[in-house]
């Protein structure tokens, strides 16, 4: 703005901005309008919604599925929206899935992906997430997804196993950096190995691991040497919760 009131042209100062002369004249002319107050961030909604679902109508959709604890179905032929819209308005609010409540009471029982809190630890290395995902190798050619599913025999007359390759990944909980190693198994030596790689790829950033997370499985849990890897790192081994693996 200050190189506009100088003088300078807004087609030139937009230019040297990398912002469109139409973005550079729609702020130069709030700013003379409004002052620095116009140059604020403004909500990119409408200001008028004619379409939008009424409040009231809004109102008596969350008080049946909380109350009554109805369907998207039954809600919609009682308030005379339709499904979607329903749904819609049901995720918008944040209320839990039905098969998520107990039956009896509508208190939540199961836990859910969905969560307001976005946990963070404050310092990189605080905390290290460790899993695996394995992936079906492709064979040479393609696979039968080139050839077609008529080339494969269903009857177990196959011999050629292409196998599986194990990504590991570790990703820290601050930075949300990662380090990946794609790996031919995931037993416990093996994980103990990757787990000493991705410490020394987060040593040489200057981070040390102070604990490190995994799910339950057998290979991170009963493990000697993963959990040698561990005390060699003089970090703190944490379990998710059972059934919880996000």
């Amino acid at each position: 703005m200050q190189r506009v009131l100088a003088g300078r042209p807004v087609s030139h100062v937009a230019k040297e901005l990398g912002v469109s002369r139409q973005c550079a004249h729609r702020w130069v002319r709030r700013f003379r309008l409004e002052g620095s107050g116009g140059l604020l961030d403004r909500p990119s909604r409408p200001k008028r919604s004619p379409s939008a679902t009424p409040g009231a109508v809004v109102d008596t959709v969350l008080s049946l599925r909380q109350e009554e604890r109805l369907g998207r179905d039954e809600i919609a032929q009682r308030t005379g929206v339709s499904p979607s819209t329903v749904s819609r308005l049901i995720a918008r609010a944040g209320l839990p899935r039905l098969s998520e409540l107990d039956p009896v009471t509508g208190v939540r029982i199961r836990a859910s992906r969905r969560t307001e809190l976005r946990y963070e630890h404050p310092n990189a290395g605080d905390l290290l997430h460790v899993d695996v995902k394995k992936l079906g190798r492709i064979p040479d050619g393609g696979g039968w997804r080139v050839d077609g599913p008529q080339v494969v025999d269903h009857h177990g007359g196959r011999t050629r196993r292409v196998g599986f390759d194990y990504v590991h990944v570790a990703v820290d909980d601050h930075s949300r950096v990662a380090f990946a190693q794609i790996l031919p198994d995931e037993k416990g030596t093996t994980c103990a190995a990757f787990l000493l790689a991705a410490a020394e790829f987060f040593a040489d950033h200057g981070v040390t691991i102070s604990r490190v997370m995994t799910d339950n499985a057998l290979n991170y849990r009963r493990s000697a040497d993963f959990q040698a890897a561990i005390a060699t790192l003089g970090a703190k081994h944490v379990l998710t919760r059972p059934h919880c693996p996000w």
